[in-house]
């Protein structure tokens, strides 16, 4: 995605070119019709200019709706929607570098117009979707480019990562703000007994709506994220019809050939293509090739291009617990602990006491026999440990 300049264009700047244009033509009180667009074209727009008009009014007039473009002390600004698409863009393709390079040229040239600092305001939001590790590149590339976050910045993300029991990458940040000079003279116990009176609320109120205390950006993200599930082609529709058809026939070979063409096409598959890819491979009991496919479903939640549902969540866990592939089962539990996703410990406790009730009953880890075996054991005790199987 590449935004063209420029970003924008005060009244002053269109008057001054357009007398300096004029009087190398030796203006006279007629009109002008300068051509819009490329010259290659046979017919084309023209804007009509009236050099008498020049020098009481501006050449600009502001009308309609402003969505992506707003108009602010005279000059054109981007509105936090079309910020929203610009981040959201620059994430699905991974690209947070020039994502960093775009904001500080933006607000460099824009954003003292409003007030506001827009890197810090891009982070933030960021860390109000959960995004901590887009928001901790970001922050690396701004400190990179000679324009380092302040502190309530790096505090936003500190709290956010002990939130979600993130230890390490809080380590990593705390060791990376004393180096910034940011802790000169706290402790890390001094700076985690900061952030726990913000963890202490937000572990009793669990269940409250955050939409209040995100920003104005963090929704339009949210927005912006729904609208664009919400524009799915046709095409889409087509093949998802055919994988389904494959499925519940039984012809997952064929439902397969179908997916992988998606993905030659460039097609983004949706949480559908994949919960019916997930239901033939299981309706023949091929637990290993769901797993697999897990690592598609991964791939996409990680590059942000759709969100998996609740339900397709637990179909997984089942799947992934009848086949005995605990590893991937606390994974699947972990992104539901970790989307405020309610489990039913019961459930899966009975299923794996119907179909597990024994297994690695007597072992312990040092008389595991191979590396494997031990890493197994390692898993099937947090399940236990999680669904309280005694």
């Amino acid at each position: 995605m590449t935004l063209r300049r420029p970003l924008s264009l005060s009244y002053k700047c269109v008057t001054t070119m357009s007398l300096f244009l004029f009087k190398e033509r030796k203006i006279s009180q007629r009109s002008y019709l300068v051509p819009i667009g490329s010259h290659n074209l046979k017919s084309g727009l023209n804007m009509q200019i009236l050099p008498e008009l020049l020098q009481n009014d501006s050449v600009l007039k502001i009308e309609g709706k402003q969505e992506l473009v707003l108009y602010w002390n005279g000059k054109l600004v981007l509105s936090n929607r079309a910020l929203a698409k610009l981040i959201n863009g620059y994430k699905k393709s991974g690209d947070t570098c020039k994502l960093s390079e775009l904001l500080l040229k933006i607000q460099k040239e824009l954003c003292s117009l409003r007030g506001s600092d827009l890197c810090s305001d891009v982070i933030d939001a960021c860390i109000h979707l959960g995004w901590l590790e887009t928001a901790h590149d970001l922050l690396d590339d701004m400190d990179a480019a000679g324009a380092p976050m302040g502190l309530t910045t790096f505090m936003s993300l500190l709290e956010a990562y002990y939130r979600g029991n993130m230890f390490q990458e809080a380590k990593a940040l705390l060791k990376q703000m004393r180096k910034a000079g940011l802790l000169p003279n706290l402790s890390d116990g001094m700076v985690v007994s900061k952030c726990q009176p913000i963890l202490n609320i937000s572990a009793t109120c669990t269940n409250v709506s955050s939409s209040t205390s995100k920003s104005d950006l963090a929704n339009a993200l949210v927005q912006e994220m729904r609208d664009e599930q919400k524009e799915i082609p046709s095409v889409v529709y087509q093949f998802n019809s055919s994988i389904n058809f494959f499925c519940k026939a039984k012809m997952m070979d064929d439902a397969l050939k179908t997916y992988r063409r998606m993905q030659e096409m460039k097609i983004q598959p949706t949480g559908q293509t994949l919960t019916y890819l997930s239901y033939g491979y299981s309706s023949l009991g091929m637990f290993r090739t769901i797993t697999i496919l897990w690592g598609d479903i991964k791939r996409n939640m990680e590059s942000g291009n759709f969100v998996v549902s609740r339900d397709l969540y637990e179909y997984l866990l089942l799947n992934f617990l009848r086949g005995g592939y605990f590893e991937r089962v606390m994974e699947v539990i972990d992104f539901m602990k970790e989307h405020g996703m309610y489990t039913d410990k019961w459930l899966y406790r009975s299923e794996f006491v119907k179909l597990h009730k024994n297994l690695y009953r007597n072992l312990k880890a040092s008389e595991a026999r191979t590396e494997a075996q031990r890493k197994r054991l390692k898993y099937v005790e947090a399940f236990k440990k999680w669904s309280g199987v005694d």
